[in-house]
């Protein structure tokens, strides 16, 4: 089977290679072809060693495919059915889960302790316990969740993070009002996504902020009102508010820098949502006098803040009615064997979001 493989964490390059098996088939388990990925920010992350992934592995989280085999025990599921990969499925007994709070189960994340793959060499794992940057990966029952027939492979994929993490941003974890003033820094896939949930909110002025300019080109056609470079910003914030500060902040980077620009944009008593996942030593200072002072709510948003199926439901119910536009967020396409192309097209920015096809 044919699967993108990292060898060393630290490594740029990935390396496409053909003896790869995908393994841990079993009871409660299924086989899913994969059919479509998008590369998503955290995967280069995991790859750097920004976010914690042991190696070797096979990145790619955001997938859709077809199941191939059920394990037994396996009833919602059969061959030929098509499915989203949830990396973060809920156990649906954990405290978490039982408080409502599902995003917060911690079941995806021991997955990600157990190899998915092999190779001749040894044992592979699969970044976020998944792998979707293979032909091929078994994974949980509960991480393959099915989609309606009308939901094409690229843009169901999209659904499994970048969207339904950036939606849920607005939608859920800010629950953006209706006039209010916005700006979202960071305006790949995951940023595009919450400008239009903040749009979808009804927010009055929505900035997005973004080094590279064919993104700030592309936040406007996806509902921002203003489009700027980051050394812009305080100029903005003094023209729309009258240097107040916004209401709300999306930062959706994953840098202590940019949380702290997006802090200071937030006016006193606003919203400040950290949306990028970031590093375990990099840290975000306040002082405790701002922090009482100004009042300002920090709101840290985990795969879009809410419960991840009513989620995916909700962001193919906007797509079906026109209200969000998700085809539009995939820029640049590459087969498997080109996948190092698709991780330069990230790393300059040129791409909201690359689709793999496999």
């Amino acid at each position: 089977m044919r699967a993108a493989v990292l060898h060393e964490i630290g490594q740029d390059k990935l390396d496409v290679l053909d003896d790869v098996e995908a393994v841990g088939f079993g009871p409660g388990r299924v086989r899913i072809r994969v059919r479509a990925t998008g590369l998503c920010h955290s995967d280069l992350s995991a790859m750097a060693g920004v976010l914690p992934q042991p190696g070797p592995f096979v990145p790619g989280h955001e997938g859709a495919g077809e199941i191939v085999e059920v394990g037994d025990g396996v009833g919602h599921l059969k061959p030929g059915d098509r499915v989203v990969v949830c990396w973060l499925p809920a156990c649906g007994t954990c405290p978490a889960c039982k408080r409502g709070q599902t995003h917060l189960c911690l079941a995806g994340f021991l997955n990600a302790g157990t190899p998915n793959f092999k190779r001749p060499a040894g044992d592979v794992f699969g970044f976020a316990g998944t792998g979707t940057f293979a032909e091929e990966v078994v994974v949980d029952a509960g991480c393959a969740v099915p989609i309606p027939d009308d939901v094409p492979f690229d843009i169901a994929a999209l659904i499994g993070c970048g969207v339904t993490t950036g939606l849920g941003a607005a939608l859920n974890t800010a629950d953006v009002e209706a006039g209010s003033s916005v700006t979202v820094i960071g305006c790949g896939g995951v940023g595009i996504s919450a400008i239009q949930g903040a749009r979808l909110k009804g927010a009055a002025e929505i900035v997005a902020v973004d080094p590279v300019v064919s993104r700030r080109e592309a936040a406007l056609k996806f509902g921002a009102t203003k489009a700027i470079s980051p050394e812009e910003l305080a100029d903005v914030k003094q023209s729309v508010t009258g240097g107040e500060g916004f209401d709300y902040v999306f930062e959706v980077v994953g840098r202590s820098t940019t949380a702290r620009t997006a802090y200071e944009a937030t006016r006193r008593g606003g919203t400040l949502v950290v949306v990028g996942a970031g590093a375990l030593d990099d840290f975000l200072q306040l002082s405790m006098f701002e922090l009482f002072f100004d009042e300002k709510r920090i709101l840290p948003s985990m795969y879009g803040g809410g419960d991840v199926l009513r989620s995916y439901e909700r962001a193919i119910a906007l797509w079906r009615a026109g209200r969000i536009d998700l085809a539009g967020l995939i820029t640049h396409r590459v087969p498997l064997t080109d996948i190092n192309e698709a991780l330069d097209q990230m790393r300059t920015g040129v791409a909201l979001r690359t689709c793999i096809e496999i």
